[in-house]
């Protein structure tokens, strides 16, 4: 093993970095820092790649489901839900429904 990684034919970094780029299309820092900490990737490695860009991948996740802005509370709630469940942090949940909430 020590071989391939001196040969840099296996790289933790390379996979984490990969890993995180493919579950972004879908999911949200949080989701993709336990996904990460369960394969056994290292804490620190797992910070610097996980959280990039969260609020603009959590705005292209909404567009994607729901087109049209929620037109009650309730329709909010529920994309709220859903975002949470991607493992988007309240902060950017708040933010990004705050600037869409027509009241």
């Amino acid at each position: 093993m020590l071989d391939l990684e001196e040969r840099k034919q296996l790289s933790d970094e390379r996979y984490a970095a990969e890993r995180a780029h493919s579950m972004a299309r879908k999911y949200g820092a949080a989701r993709i820092r336990q996904d990460l900490k369960a394969k056994g990737v290292d804490g620190q490695l797992i910070e610097r790649i996980s959280s990039a860009g969260d609020l603009e991948r959590a705005r292209a996740i909404l567009t994607r489901k729901y087109h049209v802005p929620a037109a009650s509370r309730e329709e909010r709630a529920k994309r709220m839900r859903f975002l949470q469940s991607r493992g988007f942090s309240f902060d950017i949940i708040r933010s990004l429904l705050s600037s869409s909430d027509p009241d």
